[in-house]
């Protein structure tokens, strides 16, 4: 789909749904308003545009999707109550930490190349919870992740398995946006590391996918950097195309380069 497409099918849908669109041609983004209270979402294109070349009318529509949820949140949002909706979500480290309205998210360090933020589940989305909202339920940030932290180890997370030249690797992707999350679930990757038989490798190509490999020769570097740059270039909110290595517990980003590993500096 082109430019001019994807903009005529989100500007007829919301228009019929009652928002008000603007365009603006030298960004090449569209804004998505509520008629009441002028709150809305920016829409970049150019990035909408590569996302349909691969993935086709799909890629809009689940678009349409999220913006719909997040223009549907009308009620005041509250903390309090709310502890079990409550989950860490992985961005990239370059990841914004102020909205457009300026208030500063709430950020934990992670690794060199990801950053842990919380979200208030709201079903069809989420909320990023910044330092406002953390303040008005009167936590800290650290009440914050030990809640988030709890919380995602009760998710499920039923791998699935391939074989891929003599290395074994697991993919997460359950649609619920917290599959990348569940890397903070330090059970789930002990368990795992415990029957890995190479080298355990982790991949967060963005938030709605977690890979796991067993890597045990070096083909196994070649598929799992190819991975990560697929699953990187088509997620909708991107991470990293950097695998890591999991030893002792923590996770070491990693460069792989024609089947060789370097430790990433």
């Amino acid at each position: 789909m082109e430019l001019q497409q994807i903009r005529r099918m989100m500007t007829q849908t919301f228009e019929e749904e009652g928002y008000t669109t603007y365009f603006d041609r030298e960004k090449s983004v569209l804004r998505i308003e509520r008629k009441h209270d002028k709150s809305g979402v920016d829409v970049g294109l150019n990035p909408l545009v590569a996302k349909a070349k691969r993935r086709g009318v799909i890629a809009v529509e689940e678009t349409i999707e999220y913006i719909r949820a997040v223009l549907g949140q009308t009620d005041q949002i509250s903390l309090v109550g709310q502890e079990q909706k409550i989950f860490p979500v992985i961005r990239a480290k370059s990841f914004a930490d102020t909205t457009k309205e300026g208030k500063t998210l709430v950020s934990t360090p992670h690794t060199g190349e990801t950053k842990i933020m919380y979200a208030l589940d709201l079903g069809a989305t989420y909320r990023l919870i910044d330092e406002e909202l953390l303040a008005s339920a009167e936590w800290t940030a650290e009440q914050l992740s030990e809640v988030a932290r709890f919380n995602v180890k009760s998710l499920e997370a039923p791998f699935k398995q391939d074989e891929v030249a003599g290395n074994i690797f697991y993919f997460l992707s359950l649609g619920d946006g917290y599959e990348a999350s569940r890397v903070l679930n330090k059970t789930l990757l002990a368990d795992y590391a415990a029957q890995i038989e190479g080298e355990f490798a982790v991949g967060i190509p963005h938030q709605d996918v977690l890979i796991f490999a067993d890597i045990r020769n070096d083909a196994g570097y070649d598929v799992l950097q190819q991975l990560m740059f697929d699953f990187f270039s088509n997620g909708r909110v991107p991470v990293t195309a950097l695998p890591f290595l999991y030893e002792d517990g923590n996770l070491e980003p990693v460069f792989v380069l024609a089947k060789n590993k370097q430790p990433k500096e």
